[in-house]
């Protein structure tokens, strides 16, 4: 991959958010922060991850997630869980649900004029037929390797809307 050409007003703000912001949100936050600097667009989109619940403010992501993520090559161990908040519609120009529980959730967080922000994440890889991202939290290696398959192919759907719409 190379340097992609955009104008360099444009800044793009994305934000990924699951329930936790342990496990699907900091795996798509690597993922696409991955991406962003394979195509030499790290200065031009800014990337952030959040969750719908405090459970986890603070915490590093879940270690089965970094686990995953380290053997693909992506060091998500410098993020930290955050909740997310309503003034995230009004930084951010893409808001990422991971799940339509948590798109639920953020529809009642957002405000109505930003409504346009908030996406499911899995509309980016449409081909998959897939619309949630499911929650490994409960499970085995197995879905945590799932979640990274399925957020990788929606990182690559974004990223080339991103270029398209900033070009």
């Amino acid at each position: 991959m190379g340097q992609s050409q955009l104008p360099e007003a444009t800044k793009v703000k994305v934000l990924f958010i699951c329930m936790g912001n342990i496990c699907r949100s900091p795996t798509a936050h690597g993922v696409f922060r991955k991406l962003v600097v394979e195509e030499g667009l790290a200065h031009r989109i800014e990337i952030d991850s959040a969750g719908t619940h405090g459970y986890h403010v603070g915490e590093a992501p879940d270690r089965r997630a970094r686990q995953t993520a380290l053997e693909r090559g992506i060091d998500i161990g410098d993020l930290r869980a955050r909740v997310a908040v309503p003034d995230d519609f009004h930084v951010f120009d893409h808001v990422l649900a991971m799940d339509r529980d948590n798109y639920r959730i953020l529809s009642q967080l957002c405000p109505p004029e930003r409504r346009a922000k908030l996406r499911l994440f899995m509309e980016f890889a449409p081909d998959l037929g897939i619309r949630d991202v499911p929650d490994p939290y409960y499970g085995g290696p197995e879905g945590f390797d799932r979640v990274y398959d399925l957020v990788e192919a929606a990182a690559r759907g974004l990223l080339d809307e991103l270029i398209q719409g900033m070009s």
